[in-house]
């Protein structure tokens, strides 16, 4: 048996190739949209991609399933068939080459058997699969493709359908369920492997390790949700789970819709084309149409950037994309150098922006212009200046983009929080914007930088507070900590 976890870190995500080698088969299981790296895999390999499995309506990036299946006549999918009418992948009806399956079912690739276990409360759809290598002489399973359920020492969140799809009401339901799904995964053989859909860094968990699999007797011993819940019970469980859950990008909202109706077939990446200083400069802030500022330094770019563009650094692209650009959008990207380009492009599809229309290179364009009107600079302090730079302009207010448990726990007196990555649902809270700065602070320095760039483009006025939170509560002392 082949199998391969394939690691997407822009949005933690891991797909896993699976293949019989004595036949040339092999299954994707939980596939992003861009597929051409998988069958690359494959055929390295001497496998060939005959089939996709889901473990559920993904929230967090677009799902290859249709894309797989839409590119090859050949390809069989196997998508869940549990939970109600409001969580079937509408897109796939009718095919006769998907089989949608439900709890103790079967399939094989190959001599490889697949055992459908339901696992629900991260959605209510959700299935795990066992995998069994019978080509290899087992007669047990071997490892457990857990997807969002299950984590190296978390859970997958049971809020999501709540805080990002809007089904108000569903939070606590799916913690219950959740909570019986954990009592019959803890019934499974202590070497069985886990291997989940997502690791450090995800927004579908809040404490997720870095560790890229584990096994069911690990987990069980260590992961602190299945401890809660095993020894403390469902109600204890529950509290904890739906406790300090991070807020998710605005686009989680839309991926359960695009993922249940089918998206567009893209047939390859969009090629965007390289265009002129003078074309780029022309669309920076203009309605429709987004520049994305892809230099590492927050610094560089607070200082001197196109008027109406963001700040979305490699490490934070998919994070900050994902939380202002609007999927019908048109974009443009401003790349340090040409190399980020494909995988800009890429990150930008898995989540459903389209609309890639051109790209320049940052140090051509920002040194060539000479228009006052297309550049912008944003004033810099330090975060122990923050509250004396709201004391000095009339009307500015200081805007803390931490998450909610961050700003419970500790905040400057009189900050309003907005979560960096919710600001566009709740731009109906914030002040006028005629009636003074924003002075914009997170935990880093990082956060912050990402939301001032699109506050702007709201037309705000601001001022970004760079620095360690943790240098502000030693500079107040006491006091002044709220």
């Amino acid at each position: 048996m082949f199998l391969k976890q394939i690691y997407d870190p822009s949005l933690s995500q891991y797909a896993y190739l699976i293949g019989c080698q004595r036949t040339g088969q092999a299954i994707i299981v939980d596939p992003e949209r861009d597929i051409d790296r998988y069958r690359k895999i494959a055929a390295a390999n001497d496998l060939e991609i005959t089939a996709v499995a889901e473990t559920h309506i993904h929230a967090d990036f677009v799902s290859g399933a249709r894309e797989l299946m839409e590119t090859d006549d050949r390809m069989q999918a196997y998508l869940s068939d549990e939970g109600d009418a409001d969580w079937k992948s509408e897109w796939a009806q009718g095919c006769e080459r998907v089989n949608f399956v439900k709890h103790g079912d079967q399939f094989k690739i190959g001599n490889i058997q697949f055992t459908v276990l339901h696992t629900p409360g991260h959605t209510p759809e959700h299935v795990s699969y066992l995998v069994e290598d019978q080509g290899g002489g087992a007669d047990e399973p071997m490892a457990l493709l857990s997807g969002d359920f299950m984590f190296v020492g978390d859970v997958g969140r049971p809020d999501l359908l709540e805080s990002a799809a809007g089904n108000v009401g569903s939070r606590e339901p799916s913690a219950r369920r959740l909570y019986q799904s954990i009592l019959e995964f803890a019934k499974l053989p202590e070497f069985l492997q886990v291997l989940p859909a997502h690791g450090a860094g995800s927004a579908c968990g809040k404490a997720l390790g870095a560790i890229p699999s584990s096994t069911v007797g690990y987990e069980m011993r260590f992961n602190p949700a299945l401890k809660i819940a095993c020894k403390e019970g469902e109600d204890a469980f529950v509290d904890y789970i739906l406790s300090g859950q991070p807020e998710p990008p605005m686009y989680f909202a839309r991926m359960k819709q695009v993922n249940k109706e089918g998206i567009e077939v893209l047939r390859g990446l969009p090629k965007p084309k390289r265009i002129s200083t003078v074309s780029i400069a022309g669309v920076s802030g203009q309605n429709g149409s987004v520049v994305l500022d892809m230099r590492a330094d927050r610094r560089d770019f607070m200082a001197k950037h196109l008027r109406g563009s963001l700040h979305t650094p490699p490490a934070k692209f998919s994070v900050a994309a994902g939380s202002y650009v609007k999927p019908d959008q048109d974009v443009y990207l401003l790349l340090e150098k040409e190399l980020q380009l494909d995988e800009a492009v890429r990150e930008l599809i898995r989540m459903g922006f389209d609309h890639i229309r051109g790209y320049a290179l940052a140090g051509e364009v920002l040194s060539d212009i000479n228009c006052n009107a297309c550049l912008a600079s944003t004033p810099v302090i330090q975060i122990t200046e923050a509250e004396e730079a709201r004391d000095k302009h009339a009307g500015a207010t200081i805007l803390d983009v931490r998450s909610a448990g961050e700003y419970e726990d500790s905040h400057m007196d009189g900050a309003q929080n907005v979560a960096y990555t919710r600001i566009a649902a709740h731009v109906d809270e914030l002040p006028d914007p005629a009636k003074g700065p924003l002075v914009v602070h997170c935990g880093s320095g990082v956060r912050a930088s990402l939301a001032v760039p699109y506050l702007e483009r709201l037309g705000y006025e601001t001022i970004y507070a760079d620095g360690m939170f943790s240098d502000w509560k030693q500079s107040c002392g006491e006091s002044c900590r709220v």
